[in-house]
């Protein structure tokens, strides 16, 4: 597939630096607390796909030692000029070999595997991950459902796409996020419940956990779409014993 990673971009870098957890994103991270509270044991964290570090920061105010990692050089300039005293790293797409293995209590994910196009790289990205998990480590694996590229949200569009309706796994969906400058559309690849399992399996890892979050009526946010229909579903993984 020729696929583009959008975010190796000044312009969109710089826009999204200044995005928090606005709208329909609140919804991403407002129950990661709780269920890595559940899971994890431990304190040392891989934040992967760390981009400008919104993530990262998130987990140090969990109280991890948290590193992140990217492929895009942009993304982490702006992750240092945000947070100087951060631990920010680029890596080569799936090559981790600079990552201390088995050594990490959790890998966050937060929608990077929405820019990984393929099974096989998406295969390949994990067992890399994997590796870097302690014994009792779990990956958080936090993406877009196939409903967000089909509905309107509080952060997002997708009317412009129709094309979107028949997107199967793997196929290239658009959507444009409206809480940021940079009103350009951002290209994802679809992926459904399904073709996750399958990569799990193929991984080597097995799925302990799902959630799929709603808004609720009390929270201080114009929902659209969010309180009938989940836009992301998170997944806690762990070793096949």
């Amino acid at each position: 597939m020729d696929f583009f990673n959008v975010y190796e971009d000044p312009k969109r870098a710089d826009s999204y630096s200044r995005l928090e957890f606005p709208g329909t994103y609140y919804l991403a991270f407002r129950d990661l607390p709780a269920i890595i509270a559940e899971r994890v044991k431990g304190s040392r964290a891989v934040d992967f796909g760390c981009g400008a570090g919104r993530s990262t920061r998130f987990l140090r105010k969990l109280g991890f030692d948290a590193i992140g990692i990217d492929i895009s050089a942009d993304m982490l300039r702006r992750a240092w000029e945000i947070d100087p005293e951060g631990d920010y790293r680029l890596v080569e797409g799936a090559d981790f070999r600079e990552i201390e293995r088995g050594a990490w209590d959790l890998v966050l994910s937060a929608f990077t595997f929405d820019n990984i196009p393929t099974r096989d790289l998406k295969v390949k990205t994990f067992q890399g991950l994997s590796g870097l998990l302690a014994p009792e480590g779990a990956i958080v694996n936090l993406v877009s459902s196939p409903d967000i590229y089909t509905h309107e949200w509080a952060s997002f569009t997708t009317k412009d796409f129709p094309g979107n309706r028949n997107a199967k796994s793997g196929d290239k969906v658009k959507i444009v996020m409206t809480d940021v400058d940079d009103r350009r559309p951002v290209e994802d690849v679809v992926w459904s419940d399904d073709a996750y399992r399958e990569v799990y399996r193929a991984s080597g890892l097995e799925e302990v956990a799902k959630h799929a979050p709603l808004g609720r009526e009390d929270e201080p946010y114009a929902w659209v779409s969010e309180t009938r229909v989940a836009p992301w579903v998170i997944y806690v993984l762990k070793k096949m014993r």
